[in-house]
């Protein structure tokens, strides 16, 4: 009796050491390059990479939008949100958008628009997307198209990707019959690796093919980030993803993967922090990233823990004032980007 006891013990002994080892940890500092930095997002997690973008352009440049709309799309109202941009009834107004972008710039809500001259912005969106009509992702598209006719701005790069036939979610490079539907994880298994792509466009040519990824996923404590004690209605954990090369102390660059509605880890594990196909290219490219995770919520009205695009985080959620903006200017600062002042 007294063995199984002892056996039982250490049992629980290793289990409570893997979950030591396992608990969320702040942020490490590393080396990182800010001319090597992106945001990318799918859905809601596409219309909140377009929103940090245009609120903090100094920081992030380049942008990957997958199947998301265009920055201030929903005005602060859920229902515009739901019908204007979610299914294009009506389209955007893409003009108005543009000068709402360009007010916002000179009032100092967003930042100075001059730091996209050279930013280079990729968008895919799938020909069966029945989510996010294709519709209100053209919309998005021309919104940079716009932008790069601002003085200054021509040298703005913008692919648009529109023309792939997959549902509302992210492409892997597997293959299976999930591709013309959107069902959870959201990852479609559609023979197209968007994730390989996101890193072409934004990063360049590959030095060599993605295999498999070897460096490691951590979790990291997100309420640590908090923009001056602010709850920016996120999850208690992260996730980080730190090449090999990146761990050893190699300048690398950093991405901001953000997830789509009821995509995040409470909703779908770690399917898209491990299974999108981002970690494995950033072992190729020497590029951390940063997934954060949104949590659900009644009050602020948010059951499906989407990024707040459309208000729910307070009425400046799409500037520089945002909660969950700040937060992410606050996780990459602690992860050792240079801030401009």
């Amino acid at each position: 009796m007294r063995g199984i006891k002892t056996i039982g013990m250490g049992v629980l002994l290793i289990a409570a050491a893997a979950h030591a080892d396992d608990a969320a940890q702040a942020l490490p500092h590393l080396k990182l390059d800010p001319s090597r930095v992106a945001v990318a997002g799918l859905s809601s997690g596409a219309y909140m990479a377009t929103q940090v973008q245009i609120a903090y352009p100094e920081l992030f440049p380049k942008a990957a939008l997958i199947a998301g709309g265009p920055y201030g799309c929903a005005e602060g109202k859920l229902q515009t949100a739901l019908s204007t941009c979610m299914k294009g009834e009506p389209a955007p107004d893409v003009a108005a958008l543009v000068a709402i972008t360009r007010q916002r710039a000179q009032d100092h809500q967003v930042g100075p628009l001059q730091d996209l001259a050279h930013g280079h912005v990729y968008l895919l969106h799938g020909t069966h997307d029945n989510v996010v009509a294709p519709v209100v992702a053209e919309a998005a598209a021309q919104f940079y198209e716009a932008l790069r006719k601002e003085p200054g701005l021509s040298g703005l790069q913008v692919e648009d990707d529109g023309r792939r036939a997959f549902a509302h979610n992210l492409p892997v490079a597997a293959t299976g019959d999930d591709c013309s539907k959107s069902v959870s994880p959201y990852l479609g298994h559609c023979g197209f690796d968007a994730a390989g792509a996101v890193f072409t466009q934004l990063f360049g040519d590959a030095p060599h093919a993605a295999t498999q990824a070897h460096g490691q996923l951590q979790r990291f404590d997100q309420n640590a980030l908090k923009p001056d004690g602010a709850d920016a209605l996120l999850a208690a954990t992260g996730y980080l993803y730190v090449p090999p090369d990146c761990a050893a102390g190699k300048r690398c660059g950093l991405l901001v993967a953000f997830h789509g509605c009821k995509q995040n880890a409470d909703a779908v594990g770690q399917a898209f922090v491990k299974d999108a196909g981002f970690n494995r290219w950033a072992d190729v490219y020497d590029v951390v990233v940063l997934y954060p995770q949104t949590r659900a919520s009644f009050a602020p009205l948010n059951p499906q823990a989407c990024w707040d695009w459309w208000g729910y985080s307070g009425s400046n959620y799409d500037t520089r004032q945002g909660v969950q903006p700040r937060w992410v200017v606050n996780a990459v600062k602690s992860l050792g980007l240079p801030i401009r002042h």
